[in-house]
């Protein structure tokens, strides 16, 4: 532990001992307790602020990108969807558009000018 050895902490020991006195050194001893564990309780309390500040920087950059990436999907999704769309405008209101019939029946009952000849052929044949 910080480079001192056992012989050079019992001999620290022991100057404190001499110096201060038995009486003393219990004090010193029990401050000196105190004072690490609050320095240690400090930087625990620091690296815990620390960590919660970079975990809500992190949210809060992360809410940024979704957000960004949100707005990229739907105006890609825009720009590939919009030639699917057709534009009122331009779809020509002129005779060449193709109607839908009303009905089925209509469909079944129109005969092609081709199925006039088919059938004068089959009766020609008969």
């Amino acid at each position: 532990m910080f480079g001192i050895g056992m012989t050079e902490m019992i001999l620290i020991a022991a100057l404190a001992l001499i110096i201060l006195g038995p009486k003393k050194l219990p004090d010193l001893a029990r401050s000196l307790g105190k004072g690490f564990a609050e320095f240690k309780r400090a930087t625990n309390d620091l690296k815990s602020t620390i960590d919660l500040e970079i975990k809500a920087e992190d949210d809060r950059h992360n809410k940024e990108v979704m957000a960004q990436n949100e707005q990229k999907i739907s105006k890609n999704a825009d720009e590939v969807l919009s030639p699917l769309e057709p534009d009122k405008e331009t779809i020509p209101e002129d005779s060449t558009t193709v109607k839908e019939p009303e009905s089925a029946e209509v469909i079944m009952t129109e005969k092609l000018p081709g199925d006039a000849d088919k059938d004068a052929e089959i009766k020609h044949n008969v």
